[in-house]
């Protein structure tokens, strides 16, 4: 479908010296140059809509192949077939066999009111013949008096009536079925009350001759229901231009509710029992349901009509649609009434729009609602505090903004409750040090902003003001928990999985499998809920996942997955291809396949195309756990977990970087939070003194056989308040532990404070291979012997460290942990990395010409 055009160029572009506005346009003669566009539908044009049995979007058909009657309301099977179906799901059969073996069933209603084919002006009382009332009464005693008679030669004997003029019903088109001048659908439906109804006998009471209740009934009915048809005459020109520019928007969006148009013709009617002028006077609170989701629907649509961006500003909200950015499962329409200064609600806008219209606008909802919620912190003090309740920008100076900042200080200090924002009840929230940092660093984004472009100059806002809004400074970012044991058991124990599945995701949305897939796998919670239908796939017989990591722009990423994984996703691609096959009558196409996802929505999608949402995940997740009784715990804390087992089990920090998909080494330092690696905690206590010790090797740290897990973490402790690393070991020189330089130039290995660890064996035993090497290629045998008498004290401490790891049982283990230590990794040589495509291409090019080396 073609993208909708908000308004024409040429009815909205301002004038010389004017600023672009709307509201004070004729709001029918916008929607009526919008109505009149090339763009626009054109059986949606007319007041009395014929829509085609498979239209795209108000389609009415019954999906039974060859069958003619009207779907009922928002199903898409007529009621027989319904019914039918609901027998045949009951006895074990599916839907596609049912579509395939169901017989067609001829019309039961009509579109158009067919007429005689011999009068041509009145309705036909027989459908099957399409003869009128008298008529067809005339062949009956026809065929009676002659039964050889043919149809054929009798129709043409016959002579046309004169009819009774149209239906005196102001909507209605129809022919009048008798002298009293309404079609059959009103007459039927025209009861007095005084007239009654049908008795028992199947006899009707008499129509009412009282005319004026008469008229007034006629001025007042409802059209009658005909399958396929919306009639909005009667109502006013607004509405129904409004209506005709809803169903076409309605239209346009990718996922649409379904809009029966039977809902729609009842819309319409109670628009015009009430005499609706404009359906941006109806509050959607006082509607029927479903009249609810389209008034607010077409409401939504409309404010983008009738509000340029520069409305917006001065009615106070801004519209996401004006600048394409809208966020997912957001509203377009973004509320600021809350911020009561106009200068401010106007400075606010401003930064707003600035975000929106930015090359990468924000991707969460985080920094406009931050930004929000600041500035209504800011006129909620201004209304009691500044003079004139801080509506006039001209009478405010630094000191109410000192003021400001003394009281977000308090406020954050003692607990107290804020004042502009409240919670989802109602109730003001609790002010902290997160919230008022998060407040004065929006606060001074949104006032620096106005500065810098001129704005404050041109209201009057002193500089004093501005400048006096500190920094917040920066947020304290408290990442999450990994899970304890007896968390992550419960959350992985089958009982309590079968709970989640059973109970928390009654329409099997895929709930289980999507939280056994980040505890697998460690992905984000999006990136799994986002997966594509064929998402699993065996390379060389191993089992592959490939996903989109949109956080940090990698997509179509590999990650290999366990068998039972693969296995269950391989489940629910049959699963979510039932789905489809229940909704179409059909299996899905291959390039049908390729767009679907594998947790598909359940609302407004029918291709499968949409995935499910982390609030419909995170709603369900969160009522599981509080049942479990577990504490406050979220499906993300899976993927701190994970990256915490990765690192214990001996996986090196750049590993599980690459593994989650971090962009920053930080994140994933965050993210791996506990080493519990027995080995390493062992391996750091055994100490042995250093080369420049008066004896070399002799072991420091005392026996360790025997340590508790307690004593050893005290130990470690302790050792930590002593000791700082150095290359190969540690210092334990007590200035230079506090942070003063080193006296000795850092030489390490001639210095009685530096000691030797366990886990650097490795290190050492690498340095002696090399003095090795040195003394070997060395020109004379004197050269040779002062090498090894320079290194001799090193290699007794290497000796001594050697024998008191034997002696402690750790000498394998030692040997075994081929890693350097994570002090490491803190120096420039190891946070330097390179490609190796690119070091391949640098050994095998000439650095001038390019040309490959041999």
């Amino acid at each position: 479908m073609s993208a909708v055009t908000l308004v024409p160029v040429q009815i909205t572009g301002s004038t010389r010296g004017q600023q672009d506005s709307r509201v004070k346009r004729d709001r029918l003669e916008l929607l009526t140059a919008l109505i009149g566009g090339p763009r626009f539908d054109p059986l949606l044009r007319p007041d009395l809509m014929a829509l085609p049995r498979d239209h795209a979007v108000f389609g009415w058909a019954c999906r039974v192949p060859s069958c003619l009657r009207a779907r009922a309301d928002n199903r898409d099977l007529c009621n027989n077939h319904a019914e039918e179906l609901s027998e045949v799901t009951k006895a074990g059969g599916s839907r596609a066999e049912f579509l395939r073996a169901a017989r067609p069933l001829e019309a039961s209603d009509y579109i158009e009111e067919p007429v005689c084919q011999i009068c041509l002006s009145r309705p036909a009382g027989n459908i099957r013949l399409q003869l009128c009332h008298r008529h067809s009464q005339a062949w009956l005693a026809a065929g009676r008096e002659n039964p050889a008679i043919g149809f054929t030669a009798w129709l043409t004997a016959q002579e046309p009536l004169p009819g009774f003029g149209g239906c005196v019903v102001a909507i209605c088109d129809a022919f009048a079925v008798s002298s009293r001048g309404l079609c059959s659908g009103h007459y039927n439906r025209y009861r007095h009350p005084e007239s009654g109804r049908r008795g028992r006998g199947g006899k009707r009471s008499s129509t009412p001759v009282d005319d004026s209740v008469f008229e007034a009934w006629c001025r007042t009915a409802d059209p009658i229901w005909r399958p396929g048809r919306l009639t909005l005459t009667g109502v006013a020109p607004l509405v129904a231009a409004e209506i005709k520019w809803g169903m076409f928007v309605h239209g346009q969006q990718p996922h649409h509710s379904v809009w029966p148009l039977r809902w729609l013709q009842g819309l319409v009617n109670r628009c015009r029992a009430q005499n609706v002028s404009s359906l941006m006077a109806v509050e959607p609170k006082d509607c029927p349901p479903y009249d609810r989701m389209i008034v607010t629907e077409i409401r939504n649509q409309l404010r983008l009509v009738y509000y340029s961006p520069a409305d917006t500003k001065e009615a106070g909200f801004i519209e996401f649609d004006h600048f394409g950015g809208r966020l997912r499962s957001r509203r377009s329409f973004y509320d600021l009434s809350v911020v009561s200064q106009r200068w401010l609600r106007d400075l606010l806008w401003d930064n707003l729009a600035d975000q929106l219209r930015a090359p990468n606008p924000p991707r969460s909802d985080t920094p406009y609602d931050a930004g929000r919620r600041a500035c209504a912190e800011l006129s909620a003090y201004l209304e009691v505090e500044a003079p004139a309740g801080g509506h006039d920008p001209v009478l405010l100076n630094a000191e109410h903004m000192q003021a400001f900042v003394a009281d977000q200080r308090h406020r954050a200090r003692n607990g107290l409750q804020s004042l502009g924002c409240c919670g989802r009840d109602g109730k003001p929230t609790v002010f902290s040090e997160l919230t008022r940092t998060i407040n004065a660093n929006h606060i001074r984004r949104v006032l620096r902003q106005a500065m810098d472009s001129g704005e404050t100059d041109r209201i009057g806002l002193a500089r004093e003001f501005v400048v006096a809004a500190p920094t917040g400074g920066v947020q304290s970012n408290r990442t999450r928990r990994p899970f304890p044991d007896d968390v992550a058991r419960a959350l992985a124990d089958e009982a309590n999985l079968a709970l989640l599945a059973d109970k928390h995701d009654p329409n099997n949305g895929g709930i289980r499998l999507i939280w056994e897939a980040i505890i697998y796998t460690g992905r984000r919670c999006g990136e799994v809920i986002g997966l594509k239908l064929e998402c699993a796939e065996r390379y060389s017989g191993l089992p592959v996942l490939w996903h989109d990591q949109t956080k940090v722009g990698n997509y179509d990423e590999a990650i290999r997955i366990p068998e039972v994984l693969y296995t269950k996703i391989l489940e629910r691609q049959q699963l979510t291809i039932e789905r489809f096959t229940y909704r179409h009558g059909r299996p899905p196409t291959e390039l049908e396949r390729s767009r679907m996802a594998l947790f598909p929505s359940l609302v407004r999608n029918p291709d499968c195309t949409r995935p499910s949402t982390y609030t419909w995940f995170h709603t369900h997740f969160r009522a599981w756990v509080d049942e479990l009784d577990l504490g406050r715990w979220v499906a993300h804390q899976a993927r701190h977990t994970l990256a915490t087992k990765l690192l214990a089990n001996g996986a090196a920090l750049h590993h599980i970087r690459r593994y989650l998909g971090h962009v920053s080494p930080k994140m994933t330092e965050h993210y791996a939070k506990i080493a519990v690696s027995a080995l390493d905690e062992v391996l750091d206590r055994v100490w042995v003194a250093g080369p420049g010790a008066p004896e070399p090797g002799r072991l420091l740290s005392g026996d360790l056989t025997g340590l508790t897990r307690e004593q050893a973490d005290a130990l470690a402790i302790d050792l930590s308040r002593r000791s700082t690393p150095t290359e190969g070991g540690f210092c334990t020189f007590q200035p230079v532990v506090s942070g003063g330089a080193c006296p000795f130039n850092l030489n390490c290995e001639g210095c009685d404070k530096f000691v030797m660890s366990g886990a650097d064996l490795l290190y050492w035993r690498r340095k002696r291979e090399q003095w090795t090497a040195l003394a070997e290629r060395a020109p004379d045998d004197a050269t040779a012997e002062y090498l090894h008498q320079v290194f001799e004290p090193t290699a007794r401490a290497i000796d001594g460290l050697e024998k008191a790891l034997a002696g402690l049982g750790l000498l394998d283990d030692a040997l075994a942990l081929d890693l350097r230590r994570p002090q490491d990794y803190f120096h420039r040589v190891w946070s330097t990395a390179f490609r190796a495509t690119h070091l391949t291409a640098v050994h095998t090019e000439h650095p001038d010409t390019g040309e490959a080396r041999p």
